[in-house]
């Protein structure tokens, strides 16, 4: 009798530590999926310009806290009220501009001269690191919206993630001009001491700024508005006109007097397509890579836009329909970035050990990310398509590497070696990897559609199956803690 006690004593004590154990086990996972979502979902966004004029807003890249992911890129969203402009300035990064809504007039300097282009919806449109540039919406009646890729290059200097050098400017948003001691810009620029204070703190608005006649005035509306002789005039005055440039200058990718005169005398505007300045390139209007009744998907490299090359980042567009799914794959040869477009949708991430690291709900204007090598999916909602666009940081052909689906790797390592690597036999392998007959984008099945829908027992069923089978590889975590 003491015996059976004691026995049964025993078997509660290793069921109530097992119990203990599994559910320590669950919360871990659940917190490990709420890291991996802070790291791989960018929600926080930062304000780099505010006015009433418009914003610019970007979610940074970097090193990830508390891990050793590091994001090459920031994503910024530029948003401008009608008739308003960006005054000009230059970044130390490469900047790839992607037309969300609304137009744009662009432009910036390419050889020593001011090249201009329209954009609209869906053009796509790089300005080099260093290139002076500035942007403007014309319409009055439409908000422009643009979705921009920043590089965090080796030669940014990291204060506020990347820095912006404003040629135009006055009492906020200081132009760089104004860093140089007052005489010997006043002596560079052949004006009066009284002249150059003028000049350079009568432009009150910020880094954007109204130029329509509808609000209050500033230099730049007044500028634009005067009558081509009169801008000529006024740009004799502060750019020294009348001395003659160097061979050296003459050689350099831009000067300021350039820019100023081109910028207002339009002789001197490049806006023809044979020359070699940058063209415009419209996602919409590409020809899908991919297509099936599923969705489609569209990519982007210097192959088919060779200004790409000199920034070394491909874009891309995938629509998916109701239901259906991006197949799980892998880039083997870049990060890939994404922004939410239209609908909603789940982006699932898997850590190199096999165990999931998120299942993320995301929406409009959601960014997510996905670090190379890292198996992923797209899915989107049953209740609207699911659209989103995004850059990658490789320029050159994106190989994916499907996992599942009429073309991938399982199809192609179907064998004895792959039969024994998941301890099936070849023909089980066979039946399983011939039982999805579409390929890239997959419809949607029935435990798609009953995902979000899933009662709670459901949910820890799956938790349970997914742990079981990721706990099989969890001394292959690869860095992971």
């Amino acid at each position: 009798m003491e015996d059976r006690r004691t026995l049964l004593l025993l078997v509660l004590v290793l069921f109530s530590a097992l119990v203990s154990s599994v559910s320590a086990n669950e919360e871990e996972e659940i917190e490990q999926r709420t890291q991996g979502e802070k790291w791989f979902v960018l929600r926080q966004l930062h304000n780099v310009v505010q006015t009433d004029a418009g914003s610019m807003r970007m979610v940074k890249g970097g090193y990830r806290r508390d891990s050793f992911l590091h994001s090459p890129m920031h994503i910024g969203f530029i948003s401008m009220e009608p008739t308003s402009l960006f005054i000009p300035q230059y970044l130390d990064s490469n900047l790839i501009l992607f037309v969300h809504h609304g137009e744009a007039r662009v432009g910036h300097i390419h050889s020593g001269e001011l090249v201009e282009r329209h954009l609209k919806h869906g053009d796509v449109y790089t300005i080099p690191a260093g290139s002076a540039f500035y942007l403007e919406n014309r319409l009055e009646n439409q908000r422009l919206r643009i979705i921009c890729s920043i590089d965090i290059t080796s030669e940014s200097m990291g204060w506020h993630a990347f820095q912006s050098f404003f040629i135009g400017g006055g009492t906020h948003t200081v132009s760089v001009l104004a860093g140089f001691d007052h005489n010997t810009l006043a002596t560079a620029l052949n004006v009066s001491p009284e002249e150059l204070q003028t000049f350079l703190t009568r432009q009150t608005s910020g880094p954007i700024v109204h130029i329509s006649g509808s609000h209050h005035k500033n230099m730049w509306s007044e500028f634009l508005a005067q009558e081509p002789h009169q801008k000529l005039a006024h740009l004799k005055r502060i750019v020294n006109f009348g001395e003659e440039a160097s061979p050296k200058e003459e050689k350099s990718t831009w000067s300021l007097r350039k820019f100023l005169l081109n910028l207002v005398n339009r002789k001197n505007v490049i806006n023809h397509h044979h020359h070699k300045a940058p063209s415009v390139y419209n996602l919409y209007k590409k020809k899908p890579n991919f297509k099936n009744h599923h969705g489609w998907s569209k990519n982007v490299d210097s192959s088919d836009y060779s200004p790409l090359e000199q920034s070394g980042n491909g874009v891309y567009l995938v629509n998916l329909s109701p239901g259906s799914m991006m197949a799980p794959h892998v880039n083997p040869s870049a990060i890939e970035y994404g922004v939410v477009l239209k609908g909603t949708g789940r982006i699932q991430i898997v850590y190199p050990n096999g165990t999931l690291a998120m299942n993320a709900r995301v929406q409009e204007g959601d960014v997510f990310w996905v670090p190379r090598y890292f198996p992923f999916c797209q899915i989107a909602s049953t209740n609207g398509h699911f659209e989103f666009f995004g850059f990658t940081t490789s320029a050159r052909r994106n190989h994916q590497q499907f996992l599942v689906g009429k073309n991938s790797l399982m199809q192609s390592l179907r064998g004895p070696e792959f039969a024994a690597a998941f301890g099936i036999d070849e023909k089980r392998l066979k039946r399983i990897a011939n039982a999805q007959h579409e390929q890239v984008i997959l419809p949607a099945s029935w435990w798609d559609s009953s995902q979000d829908k899933a009662s709670e027992p459901e949910r820890k069923k799956r938790t349970n199956f997914e742990r079981i089978v990721g706990s099989l590889g969890s001394d292959m975590i690869m860095g992971f803690d």
